[in-house]
């Protein structure tokens, strides 16, 4: 994919106050602090297009960015936070369900895992509920630079396990330039694909 152009359209705290036309969506989800931002950033050849940010819960709406003039990626709250009360917890999770659910032209999801760590509870409820909605999702282990290259296998076959996906998950690391390639392989093929109904 060749990358034209990528900017920011707008943040929206829930689906309700959609707006904008509905093009195809790809989503971006995952653990708060799990590295969403320069996932991004890396597949769009951009370094600030998407803000990063050491603080955990930092995104708390659902941003749009358009490429190309084609598509959206949609930056989705991280999820698991621990030092936020429940319920704003329990908020920002429907509020991410929501939008999976309503949005009708999200051509897959993009769940976000550090490889470094076996997938939390929050990490595995969010697959359960993908899986029993029928959605269309891809799982990327980020941070692959910071395990050692023997380790791989083996963590890779612990997530996958974890989460219960046939699939192992892609890897990716936006220091090492790694998986940006094989992302956007599998990212082409579902903007071409036509969207079932959820």
């Amino acid at each position: 994919m060749i990358i034209k152009s990528a900017e920011y359209v707008k943040s929206l705290p829930d689906i309700k106050q959609l707006d904008i036309a509905p093009l195809p969506g790809i989503a971006f989800v995952g653990r708060s602090n799990v590295g969403k931002s320069s996932l991004i950033n890396h597949l769009l050849n951009r370094k600030n297009l998407v803000k990063t940010s050491s603080t955990p819960g930092k995104t708390q709406l659902i941003n749009f960015f358009i490429i190309n003039s084609e598509f959206y990626f949609i930056d989705l709250p991280g999820y698991g936070f621990a030092n936020v009360p429940v319920k704003v917890k329990q908020s920002w999770m429907d509020m991410i369900q929501n939008f999976l659910f309503s949005y009708s032209n999200l051509k897959t999801i993009i769940q976000l895992v550090d490889i470094r760590h076996k997938p939390s509870n929050d990490d595995i409820t969010f697959q359960k509920m993908l899986r029993a909605g029928n959605l269309d999702y891809l799982v990327v282990a980020n941070k692959v630079d910071k395990v050692k290259k023997n380790q791989i296998p083996k963590t890779l076959k612990t997530i996958q396990q974890t989460l219960s996906i046939a699939q192992k998950p892609m890897l990716h690391s936006s220091l090492k330039k790694v998986g940006k390639t094989e992302i956007w392989s599998i990212l082409n093929k579902k903007l071409t694909t036509k969207t079932s109904d959820h």
